[in-house]
């Protein structure tokens, strides 16, 4: 799903355009066990409530792509025969009324999932009716076409602590009892995935909030498929192959040139849903491109190559946001750290003097030293 796809459906979680008109769920405690189940009626709820509860489902539809929220494939052999895919397609065809499919839901949920303390399941279906566009880019009011699908969130229940309070009408101070609140969603998906304006059943969204717990157990066995290692992940693999291949040819210039190049592609902005189909992705390829320019020896560059393919899997391609911090660049030794604008890098350079390791920063202006402005001198 595109930025825009995904935006699409996110604006259809308020009363006033959705056409969701229950939700259900169950809460299950501690020791993982279903406590109570509900199917409640949106139009029995003040607009206030409604409101907040669609807006912490809307939650599961937010965040970065390839970090909070990512599509989730099934293969032509899931789609035709799968037993996750099955029970996907059975509520979203039954928009959650089929009861079985439900209780096997929140079974197979509560049986790999291993969120700490008591959490709350809950789905809604809806309905979208939307007209599709032109060749031209234009509405295309006479072409209706509707979108089907179901969202499910998993939402950690907080216990707030006692506090003290003060009633007006009674106009007195009192302690407050600690209460249960319904948090934001830890993790959750969308079945279908909204692709290009239109179902995609070999696809789901799925949502973690946790950007370095991906929760691959309840991928695996909710959705019968796998996830990619988390982007906090990704980025430590990335960073270890290739100090482990490059080693002690590792310069300034190369982990500068590596940096750089990655920052380019993760800057990259698409502004049509095909540019966001070609988004540039970091390949093997290219870093190893990057490597040879640099001067590494070919060995050391097919060394980087295989770890990558054993880290990540042939043909894997990486988001680029994922392998960099686009505004940090760090300098580091045991005692000394050096925050470096990344646009800036050029300013600093290594030498040896006299058989001494250095790392030299071009000074221009405004040089502070804990706040207190300094003046450079010849000694």
């Amino acid at each position: 799903m595109t930025t825009k796809d995904i935006a699409e459906i996110r604006r259809r979680f308020r009363p006033d355009k959705s056409n969701i008109s229950r939700i259900r769920g169950c809460y299950v405690n501690e020791a993982h066990q279903i406590v109570a189940t509900f199917n409640q009626s949106l139009g029995l709820m003040n607009q206030e409530e409604a409101e907040e509860l669609l807006t912490i489902l809307r939650k599961t539809l937010s965040g970065t792509q390839s970090k909070n929220l990512h599509e989730i494939s099934f293969s032509s052999a899931q789609v035709l025969e799968g037993e996750h895919h099955r029970r996907l397609t059975a509520l979203r065809d039954s928009a959650l009324e089929d009861e079985s499919a439900v209780t096997a839901l929140y079974e197979t949920i509560i049986g790999n999932t291993a969120i700490d303390g008591s959490y709350m399941i809950l789905l809604a279906a809806d309905s979208y009716d939307y007209a599709a566009y032109r060749a031209d880019g234009e509405k295309d009011e006479d072409t209706s076409r509707t979108f089907r699908y179901f969202l499910c969130a998993l939402c950690p229940i907080k216990l707030t602590r006692p506090a003290l309070g003060y009633l007006a009408e009674e106009n007195r101070f009192c302690n407050l009892a600690a209460d249960q609140v319904i948090a934001s969603p830890a993790l959750g998906f969308m079945f279908p995935a909204f692709d290009h304006r239109a179902a995609n059943i070999y696809s789901a969204l799925y949502y973690t909030r946790d950007t370095a717990d991906s929760h691959p157990d309840f991928v695996s066995g909710v959705l019968g498929s796998e996830i990619p290692p988390p982007a906090a992940v990704q980025k430590e693999t990335f960073a270890s192959i290739l100090a482990e291949s490059v080693a002690d040819a590792c310069s300034y210039t190369v982990a500068q040139t590596v940096h750089e190049q990655i920052c380019v592609l993760a800057e990259f902005k698409p502004t049509t849903r095909d540019e966001e189909d070609e988004r540039p992705m970091v390949s093997k390829r290219m870093v190893s491109g990057l490597l040879e320019d640099c001067g590494i020896a070919p060995e050391r560059v097919a060394d980087f190559e295989s770890r990558f393919d054993d880290a990540f899997g042939v043909g894997t391609e990486l988001p680029p946001a994922n392998l960099v911090d686009r505004g940090k660049f760090d300098v580091k030794t045991p005692d000394v750290v050096i925050r470096v604008n990344p646009e800036a890098s050029d300013l600093v350079q290594t030498r040896i003097i006299n058989g001494e390791k250095y790392i030299m920063i071009r000074a221009e202006a405004g040089v502070e030293v804990n706040g207190f402005p300094i003046r450079i001198t010849e000694e």
